[in-house]
């Protein structure tokens, strides 16, 4: 059905060659958003060398992940504040406050004197600046899909929310071509003293574009009419959350949908390249541009996914997307690390590694602050090396008292025993054993790097992950925003969207290694997203609503 002037007519409004525009500018400023917010994930070695230096090189590395997860851990309660702004005063003002405080913040990174400089001042404001990243990001999200959905014509709103769905993905990319860009225009050396400055400095170029681009957009439809009826909510929080009636849509929308499409997102773009890093010896330049050629191959199924959910529903894309994660991620895994390391994977088979030690001599593997130096048991020193560098294991149990041994192939490396050699003596007895499992490593086959990589079937892997993320969360804007009343709609999705995204998804990379450090299976990590995966499944098809022919105006 058309109108007088040609203008498409549906169940929910006109949509005008004007408002595609700002669709579009909308999705744009949202791209830069998330560039700024991944830039300081991919550059976090660099980070960790200039505002941390005054510990050792590990703990650094990992004051500086610290530093990056601040910014998951605040999105929720940027999804609160600005939520509960974004639902009083309007969509644009908000996400025009978020886009401020995220591109001013990165740019203050670019020019943050180092801890050379200024002392422990540096990494305390860059930890300020962090969260205030997240903050702006927990705000900017629900303020994009909902703008953009409230300006969607009812049966293309997975159509249209689909676009900001590839802002994430698009933001990422953009980051690792313009980090890619600068290291091989500057070198390596230049790069790493004064260079990787310059990715953070370019956002403030982003931001002015940004902010002049959403100065021209309008205010939603939707909300101006709700305001001009009167009909705004004077306490959204207090609605969206005190409520049992639109909690329990709360909790359904978070761990049936959000939770799982989180898990899968952080395996398919982040966890992926962690592992062909740390597990399989893949130098990080290769392991970026892989990934770089994966998600641009992915990339346009979100909006094939998102155009679909308007045909069949957003729950069967969703439901699906889950499922095959958990049937696929073993397998996938395994078949990355025969295509990216093959010559590990062959070494694997034929001289698998075995700890012999009882197991309550053992710690665990794991050193958040780079404090333990696993010295103390034999099975500490057997293990703190295998699992620094990614090398997987199994474990057999040996009786109480048994010194630790590790097996590899058909040798036997029996550990230092800790109780006779003490200060110095015991430091040269932990170094040469681990010269000598390097040496009995590499004489069964282990590389020290990636060798034999078979690159086409590397990008065929990562790219069918990235379709798995484009399923889950291409059609998910739009449920989210089906979900709620206009009234509270902005509050509402934005609380369990980034707890899924910003606790579930955010920390899975720490967790998962955690996990592969406790057992020394460099697989054990995918339980945590294959089991959150299935959480969501069985809870999405028991509870979670179909949405998508919902009309969102009330």
């Amino acid at each position: 059905m058309v109108d007088t002037v040609g203008q498409r007519v549906d169940g929910h409004h006109p949509v005008t060659q004007s408002e595609k525009l700002v669709i579009g500018a909308s999705s744009l400023g949202t791209v830069f958003e998330w560039y700024d917010f991944y830039l300081y994930g991919l550059l976090a070695t660099y980070i960790s060398r200039h505002f941390f230096s005054g510990v050792n090189e590990t703990t650094a590395f990992i004051l500086a992940l610290g530093a990056f997860a601040a910014g998951f851990a605040v999105r929720p309660f940027g999804a609160i504040v600005f939520g509960r702004i974004g639902d009083l005063v309007g969509r644009k003002n908000t996400f025009l406050v978020t886009m401020g405080i995220m591109g001013l913040s990165t740019f203050a990174v670019g020019l943050l004197p180092g801890y050379a400089t200024i002392g422990v001042a540096s990494p305390a404001i860059l930890v300020a600046l962090r969260v205030l990243q997240g903050l702006a990001l927990g705000g900017e999200y629900g303020g994009a899909a909902t703008y953009v959905a409230e300006h969607a014509p009812q049966d293309r709103r997975g159509l249209y929310t689909s676009f900001i769905q590839t802002t994430a993905t698009l933001g990422l990319f953009a980051a690792l071509l313009i980090v890619i860009g600068f290291r091989t225009a500057l070198g390596e050396e230049t790069f790493g003293s004064i260079g990787w400055r310059l990715p953070f400095l370019v956002s403030i170029v982003l931001l002015g574009v940004s902010m002049w681009i959403r100065l021209q957009l309008s205010e939603s439809p939707v909300f101006l009419k709700m305001k001009a009826e009167g009909a705004t909510s004077k306490a959204p929080l207090t609605e969206a959350f005190g409520r049992w009636g639109n909690l329990k849509i709360v909790l359904i929308a978070l761990f049936g949908a959000a939770m799982g499409q989180a898990v899968v997102w952080y395996t398919g773009q982040f966890y992926a390249l962690f592992f062909l890093e740390k597990m399989l010896k893949v130098d990080g330049a290769t392991s970026n541009v892989l990934m770089t050629v994966a998600l641009g191959l992915g990339t346009p199924f979100f909006v094939i996914f998102g155009w679909l959910s308007d045909r069949i529903g957003r729950k069967p894309i969703i439901m699906t997307g889950c499922a095959l994660a958990c049937l696929t991620y073993f397998p996938l895994f395994a078949a990355l690390t025969d295509a990216a390391n093959p010559a590990l994977a062959r070494a694997q088979a034929a001289a698998p590694i075995t700890v012999v030690s009882h197991g309550a001599d053992c710690s665990f593997q794991f050193d958040p602050v780079g404090r333990n130096k696993f010295d103390a048991r034999s099975c500490d020193i057997a293990k703190s090396w295998l699992a620094k560098n990614g090398i997987t294991y199994s474990n057999r149990e040996a009786p109480a008292g048994t010194i630790a041994a590790v097996r590899i192939g058909g040798e036997t490396l029996v550990a230092p025993d800790p109780a006779r050699v003490t200060g110095g003596a015991r430091k040269a007895a932990i170094t040469a054993y681990q010269d000598r499992l390097k040496a009995a490593l590499t004489a069964a086959g282990y590389p020290a790097k990636a060798e034999g990589m078979n690159a086409v079937k590397v990008v065929a892997i990562l790219w069918f992950m990235v379709l798995l993320v484009t399923m889950v969360y291409g059609p998910i804007a739009a449920l989210l925003v089906e979900l709620f009343p206009t009234r509270i709609r902005y509050t509402s999705m934005s609380l369990p969207y980034h707890i899924g995204n910003g606790w579930f998804g955010g920390f899975l990379p720490t967790t998962a290694f955690a996990m592969v450090a406790a057992t020394g299976d460099i697989y054990y990590g995918l339980w945590y997203p294959v089991v959150l995966a299935a959480i969501t499944l069985v809870l999405g098809l028991l509870f979670l609503p179909e949405t998508f022919r919902r009309n969102i105006d009330g």
